[in-house]
């Protein structure tokens, strides 16, 4: 990609903004908030529009990157900006910008990421406490070999140490580049385009060395326009000293500053005092993000607190009101289990998938979660919050919600006491209902809560039930067999991924497995425990983190559209509600005993379910 002119590589959002002056122009940039991301700057009339595309890996037969926008998804960045370029369609539905023309950068992308990094503490910071302070950095010798290398630099301040790795990837020597000043475009002279300023200078005393190389100023070469450069009369010329008019106001609320004479990426003006910037750092990410910060707030974020950390679970059954349940109630009370078993023979697969998936991303905070939310759990979604240190308890909610529906799901099955017949069509109802929460509503968090209930040895262990299966409900089993397990299997081992589009509760119980290892249930070996690759499982169960994480709005997007117009029964709902869950299995009293016990517990209760329904077969039969 770094061969097209388009792209800007590693500039500041402010100057990109300066770059794009009619409405269609575009270029693209790297993301400064996420490594690996880019952007995409755009004027549609008078607006200045940033478009992120996220870098995704998807895994699905072999592991491949994608390159996101909205709800796309790409090969590469060059192939999404011809799409749009070419088709008209809009990169952003929200005001319709199309790609029309692309602004074309004139300078060598290794030379603008050593100027960035050497003119402030960080790529693409105008205003950096390096530059604030007004450090200097004295080169002894500078050579030219494979591109910029530098033979001493005596750094002034701590700080410039950093920079010695840009300066040693520059394209250009020191001493080849021309030193340009900010020239001054005579009265009736058309002014030149605020595309890169010259070199500023800014003297300590009279013989300050620059502190900051800055691109000259020729135009930006557009598809459509010749190459300008500045008149060789004006390159001795001073400085201006009158401030920067105002180009621009772009929407969010940056003021693009650009002179007659031409616009700056970071400019010290000599004889004037550095300025600090106008905008916090933490202000500049969330507007890099799309969030537009509230006035009055300290540093311009509206509302900001510290994170609350949870120490306490949401769920409550002690306190949970239910229309099914008594006041209290006894472990498994027939007259509730047989109401449950109603409703839920009632309801077929895909309504009883979208009630889970309901349920599910209430829980993860994936729907419903309002600003006073937000602030208190310093992110916006759930998803990003399970990721973090202060998501702790939200991992345990999550933990044991997955444990106790699997538990619900197995004790359906089990409390089937009719034929072996009935048996066998309950359990293709629960492979049909899997299948449609991983299909067609993207719940693969509900999809492997459904499928350990299936895989638990006390449901596999009824062969007489599986052997009616694949006589009855021969599909059925073959989906079972051939592509659920094979898909659950390969997404716990690292080796599979679900398309993002389609997702709207990712698989994160291998990540919550990771962070709270010793308090998931069970002392079964996890997939990384018991393979020789386990670190590469490990570390792919990582990355997906970061991509859940990332994508936290994409899924919550996924959810509204596939539960839109969706009219929930109560009753139904409430059987999927965790806490009504807990009741029902271990009584209002054991519901809030130590969850260790409890599942240790049922795991005996589920035991004696199974052998009542098919007996074992003992050694002296055989």
């Amino acid at each position: 990609m770094r061969s097209h002119g388009w792209y800007h590589g590693h500039i500041p959002r402010e100057a990109s903004e300066t770059l794009v002056l009619r409405s269609g122009d575009f270029l693209v940039r790297d993301s400064l908030s996420t490594v690996g991301d880019f952007v995409l700057t755009c004027r549609w009339q008078q607006e200045v529009i940033h478009c992120r595309i996220s870098k995704v890996l998807i895994k699905s037969g072999q592991t491949k990157i994608q390159y996101m926008l909205e709800h796309e998804s790409f090969d590469s960045v060059p192939t999404l900006v011809r799409h749009h370029a070419g088709t008209g369609r809009p990169v952003c539905p929200r005001t319709g910008a199309q790609l029309l023309c692309p602004v074309n950068r004139t300078l060598p992308l290794r030379y603008l990421e050593a100027t960035f990094a050497l003119a402030g503490g960080r790529p693409g910071s105008a205003h950096s406490p390096l530059a604030q302070r007004g450090a200097h950095i004295k080169r002894r010798s500078v050579t030219m070999n494979d591109g910029l290398t530098t033979e001493k630099i005596i750094p002034h301040s701590p700080s410039t140490v950093h920079h010695k790795d840009a300066m040693r990837n520059c394209a250009m020597s020191m001493d080849q580049i021309q030193e340009y000043r900010c020239p001054l475009s005579p009265v009736g002279e058309t002014p030149l385009s605020p595309a890169y300023s010259s070199i500023s200078r800014h003297r300590h005393g009279s013989g300050g060395r620059v502190l900051a190389v800055i691109p000259p100023s020729p135009v930006m070469r557009r598809s459509s326009d010749p190459h300008l450069s500045p008149s060789s009369s004006n390159n001795n010329l001073p400085c201006s000293d009158t401030p920067p008019s105002t180009h621009s106001t772009p929407a969010h609320g940056y003021s693009s500053e650009s002179s007659e004479q031409g616009g700056s990426y970071c400019e010290l003006r000599p004889g004037q005092a550095p300025t600090t910037p106008c905008k916090s750092y933490v202000e500049r990410l969330r507007v890099e993000e799309g969030q537009s910060p509230g006035p009055g707030a300290p540093d311009g974020v509206e509302g900001f607190m510290l994170p609350l950390v949870e120490t306490s679970s949401s769920f409550m059954p002690g306190k949970y009101q239910s229309t099914l349940l008594p006041a209290e109630n006894k472990p498994l009370e027939m007259s509730v289990l047989k109401r449950v078993k109603e409703l839920l023979a009632e309801v077929d697969p895909k309504t009883a998938a979208k009630h889970i998936t309901m349920a599910d991303c209430m829980v993860a905070r994936i729907l419903g979660v309002t600003k006073e939310m937000q602030r208190m759990m310093g992110v916006s979604s759930g998803l990003e919050l399970l990721t973090l240190p202060h998501g702790h308890q939200l991992r345990l909610d999550l933990l044991e919600r997955f444990y106790t529906m699997s538990i619900m799901m197995a004790v359906d099955l089990l409390g089937c006491t009719g034929s072996t017949e009935e048996r066998a069509a309950l359990l293709h109802k629960t492979i049909q209902l899997a299948a449609e929460l991983k299909s067609n509503m993207g719940n693969m968090y509900g999809f492997a809560a459904v499928m350990r209930a299936l895989e638990l040895p006390q449901i596999s262990r009824l062969e007489q039930t599986w052997i009616t299966l694949r006589q009855r409900h021969t599909e059925g089993a073959i989906l079972y067999e051939k592509k659920l397990k094979p898909f659950l299997k390969a997404m716990n081992d690292g080796k599979e991924s679900c398309v993002l589009s389609n997702t709207s509760f990712p698989h994160v119980v291998p990540v919550l497995s990771l962070l709270e290892r010793g308090v998931a249930a069970g002392e079964a070996l996890e997939s990384w425990e018991s393979v020789e690759s386990g670190v590469d499982v490990v570390m792919s169960h990582l990355e997906a983190a970061r991509t859940i994480a990332h994508h936290g709005g994409l899924y919550r997007t996924n959810t509204e559209s596939k539960l839109q117009d969706f009219q929930e029964r109560k009753e139904v709902l409430e059987i999927f509600c965790t806490e009504f869950q807990m009741r029902l299995l271990w009584g209002s009293r054991g519901s809030e005993g130590s969850q260790a016990e409890r599942y240790e517990k049922f795991d005996k209760v589920l035991t004696a379910l199974s052998h009542k329904l098919e007996p074992p077969v003992r050694h002296s039969e055989l």
